[in-house]
């Protein structure tokens, strides 16, 4: 399959209702795609679907929740039948809760695994359903840095995108084995700027926030679809992604203190919550389905995307070159003392 030839193919995104998925679905539309917007029934996912269409493109929303496998399933069925087969995949949907972990319920945790890991999972699943026969399409994982590195308060998000890094690896695995041309790729998200920080649940005094810096979902979506065009392992997208990744491979304990020092006042804004605010946790929110959050103020319209085996050469790289310098410096100061000793 070209997947530069975009126009035409066949696009299922799931939580498409707001933020990042929303927005992958409209940069999706404007390429051409068909696109098939998966999400729990709102006002929002039919505005969603109304939005992709204002682009000229064909799409059709199906109401589902992705922690019931049988509803991603018959989704996957009903696009098929009404657009035709299903070229890309995009896992998106996801739900957080912040809170520190001590105040966590089971229920809670098992709400977050179950959307945003076990509906990565179901929709992984329902696309190789469709694809493995025909020995074609792309599944796109959308992931985070914190699917390398956790942070506190977003225990259960982060063990859950971990726990899809984990899964995407060991399926990569399995059709590299069996020669499989079904493409699969990760593409690893900073902070971005979401609805999700005004609806999520949260166990916090004061309102949540992104911790900067942050991007607009427009620019994450442009790396999905590129992610899907070029299908490489992992794409990691923002500065602060590659660096946080790659810092947690060298120092993992001084990044624990960093974090301790700054992620909890990071995730929290000036202003406090209360007792009205409702969450999507459980159930939808209506009103709130768009594709910003409120810091457009401050985020970012670009963002640097490197694919993975490229960032981690110029570690490497880079690494090697600070080594041999640093070498080099000792080896001078090793020298200038035994000569000031004689």
């Amino acid at each position: 399959m070209d997947y530069s030839a975009l126009p035409g193919l066949t696009v299922v995104v799931t939580g498409a209702s707001a933020g990042v998925g929303r927005a992958t679905a409209v940069a999706f539309a404007r390429r051409g795609a068909k696109v098939c917007l998966v999400a729990r029934e709102s006002q929002g996912l039919l505005d969603a679907r109304a939005e992709v269409e204002s682009r000229g493109a064909k799409a059709i929303s199906v109401a589902a929740d992705v922690a019931d496998a049988s509803a991603v399933f018959a989704a996957a069925e009903t696009c098929e039948r009404r657009l035709g087969a299903i070229d890309v995949w995009v896992n998106n949907a996801m739900a957080t809760v912040f809170s520190p972990v001590a105040e966590l319920t089971p229920e809670e945790v098992r709400r977050v695994t179950e959307v945003t890991y076990l509906g990565c999972v179901h929709g992984t699943m329902a696309a190789l359903r469709h694809m493995r026969p025909r020995d074609e399409g792309v599944i796109v994982q959308v992931g985070s840095a914190l699917a390398y590195r956790g942070i506190p308060l977003q225990a259960a998000y982060c063990a859950a995108k971990h726990a899809i890094r984990g899964f995407t690896d060991s399926l990569r695995a399995e059709l590299i084995h069996d020669g499989s041309n079904v493409n699969l790729t990760a593409v690893h998200l900073p902070a971005v700027d979401t609805p999700q920080f005004d609806w999520a649940r949260t166990h916090m005094d004061a309102k949540p926030r992104p911790v900067a810096p942050v991007y607009r979902p427009e620019v994450v979506a442009e790396a999905i679809v590129h992610a899907a065009f070029r299908p490489a392992r992992e794409y990691w997208v923002g500065n602060r992604t590659p660096l946080t990744i790659l810092a947690n491979m060298v120092a993992p304990a001084m990044l624990d203190r960093l974090l301790a020092r700054s992620a909890v006042e990071g995730q929290q804004r000036d202003s406090p919550t209360t007792p009205e605010r409702r969450d999507n946790l459980f159930a939808t929110v209506e009103g709130l389905h768009r594709t910003n959050g409120s810091f457009g103020g401050e985020a970012a319209a670009t963002a640097v995307t490197m694919s993975e085996p490229s960032t981690r050469m110029t570690a490497m790289i880079g690494g090697t070159v600070v080594a041999v310098c640093f070498g080099a410096l000792l080896g001078r100061v090793w020298r200038a003392r035994n000569v000031h000793r004689r």
